[in-house]
């Protein structure tokens, strides 16, 4: 007898799961939630994700795999270091004047809601932090190695205080009044400490 085929899309399921959690934080986020949100009954939930906490983290892992094509991706993959910096804060200014920037970033969501209390959540949310930081420290190379910043800084701790501006922005984007003007006047400081 061969098993028998889903009746959803897991990969549709796990998009809207992840949309959930990103609207609602983990804790706040019920099963009922989920299952009402995925279209999915709790028998496929756990059958196909394991429990809540599992499938938050393949929701987390589907988050970073999305930042590594947009966000973090223009770190890593836009020639001009300088270029890339711009480029990343320049989609961080936007995203926060705009309002799906109320969500926040999931990964710094979930260091300020669990990183105290959850090892596997923590970790996986210091990796993306881990990742963004060695992208920043690329980004920084390539630009000192073609003359396009003129800072004399160590580029290792300067792509932690990049790092550091960008997750301060995920925190101010999401709940700060006139969250926009306060992004854009960090991502204007951010560019002329490049140019220090």
């Amino acid at each position: 007898m061969s098993p028998r085929r889903k009746q959803f899309d897991p990969d549709q399921a796990l998009d809207r799961a992840l949309a959930l959690f990103w609207a609602k934080g983990y804790e706040a986020t019920s099963i009922q939630d989920l299952v009402e949100a995925m279209g999915i009954n709790r028998f496929s939930l756990y059958d196909t994700f394991g429990d809540k906490h599992a499938l938050f983290l393949a929701a987390c892992a589907r988050y970073r795999a999305m930042m590594g094509r947009s966000a973090v991706g223009a770190l890593r993959h836009t020639a001009s270091g300088r270029e890339a910096i711009v480029r990343f804060f320049r989609i961080q200014e936007d995203y926060y004047g705009s309002e799906a920037g109320r969500s926040g970033c999931l990964m710094t969501n979930a260091l300020v809601e669990c990183a105290t209390r959850d090892d596997a959540i923590r970790q996986d949310a210091w990796g993306f932090v881990s990742n963004l930081e060695n992208a920043f420290y690329g980004a920084l190379v390539r630009a000192r190695a073609a003359g396009e910043i003129a800072t004399r800084e160590d580029l290792r701790q300067l792509a932690g205080l990049l790092t550091g501006l960008a997750l301060a922005n995920n925190v101010i984007g999401k709940s700060a009044p006139a969250a926009a003007d306060r992004v854009r006047s960090n991502v204007r400081l951010a560019l002329k400490l490049l140019e220090a």
